[in-house]
């Protein structure tokens, strides 16, 4: 295969492939962060975070049992390899919550809405992919770097289960896939998510597809000659790598981020096409396009300072327990539910007498 395609090549063919899952579980299987988000706070219905956990269940177990028959070096993922700053996390997961309520959707959410014709999620691509860069390499990294600071190509990985390993002295990859097990079991205790097989199944999916991301990518680099990066999927930084690569693919190549993100935008498309979802859309109110815009601008920078967005450590950083997730995860619910209170019922800070 390296002799055909080359190594960036198969790590984009291998992010198209896990990308298109993903966007067909947002068109048909209605798997969304905000939309869950917005179900447990508003209609009282978990069903949709409980999908997320089924996602995150499966993703913790087949992660983890790779890494036990050698599939995966943790070690060599930007999750685990790099120091762990609370407050990026934390900092980073609130500005990215609100502005994805802000904007309606997050960095997957617009792309899912974009393959389906939403014109308006156009314009959230554009502007949270060039607002991840301006801070993650551009005028604003040195400030980033400088307020978040954090340690590189660490001897100890950033993770609970290897963390857990070294204190208890059970083996990592037993701890994840325990953990993993457990967290689809919790899931469905639900009877309204047993009740509903599509939601488990296209749950499991997304699972799966980031557990594709690490093996795919861990075998490439490998086997490969070019030394790729072991990665799976997130939605922040990878709009901006799109987008440059658009714009200089005669002198660049291919990556997974690159077809991480076509995937999605092609599986929304097959999936909204399948169901007669598919519309061409397009804003007509200036105000809504502003918030959009402002939700966009405010979401890549959080993405970045948090090292994730709710894919990249909602999921795919939760697949290895990395220290960051769960932290980051309750900050983007926690911005993500004062942003919907704002737009739902207003925010007052002044007491009415």
């Amino acid at each position: 295969m390296f002799e055909i395609l080359g190594d960036a090549n198969t790590v984009a063919l291998i992010g198209l492939i896990g990308g298109i899952v993903l966007g067909l579980a947002a068109r048909i299987g209605r798997f969304c962060t905000l939309g869950a988000i917005e179900d447990y706070i508003y209609a009282n219905d978990d069903r949709r975070l409980r999908m997320w956990a089924v996602a995150i269940g499966v993703a913790i177990a087949g992660s983890h049992f790779a890494i036990a028959l050698g599939w995966l070096d943790p070690v060599e993922t930007a999750y685990l390899a790099q120091s762990w700053n609370p407050i990026g996390s934390i900092v980073g997961g609130l500005m990215f919550g609100y502005g994805m309520a802000i904007s309606g959707n997050c960095g997957y959410g617009a792309l899912a809405r974009l393959g389906g014709g939403d014109l308006r999620s156009f314009v959230i691509v554009l502007i949270m992919g060039l607002s991840a860069y301006v801070v993650m390499s551009g005028p604003l990294a040195y400030l980033r770097v400088w307020i978040f600071p954090v340690e590189m190509n660490l001897s100890e990985p950033q993770s609970i289960s290897f963390l857990a390993e070294r204190m208890i002295a059970i083996p990592a990859w037993l701890i994840g896939t325990t953990t993993g097990a457990a967290l689809v079991v919790f899931a469905l205790l639900s009877d309204r998510l047993r009740r509903a097989p599509s939601q488990v199944f296209w749950g499991a999916a997304v699972g799966l597809a980031i557990v594709s991301g690490w093996l795919g990518t861990n075998w490439v680099a490998a086997h490969g000659f070019e030394g790729e990066t072991v990665q799976t999927h997130t939605f922040a930084a990878p709009l901006g790598d799109t987008m440059f690569y658009l714009m200089t693919a005669s002198g660049t190549t291919l990556s997974f981020a690159v077809g991480s993100v076509t995937g999605v935008l092609i599986g929304a498309f097959l999936g909204s096409w399948s169901k007669g979802h598919f519309r061409w859309e397009a804003c007509e109110d200036p105000r809504e396009l502003k918030r959009q815009m402002l939700g966009a601008a405010i979401m890549g920078p959080g993405a970045i300072i948090a090292v994730g967005c709710s894919v990249g450590q909602g999921i795919s950083a939760f697949s290895l327990l990395a220290y960051s997730a769960p932290v980051t995860f309750l900050a983007i619910f926690a911005g993500a539910a004062l942003g919907l209170k704002q737009l739902v019922t207003g925010l007052s800070f002044i007491t009415q007498r």
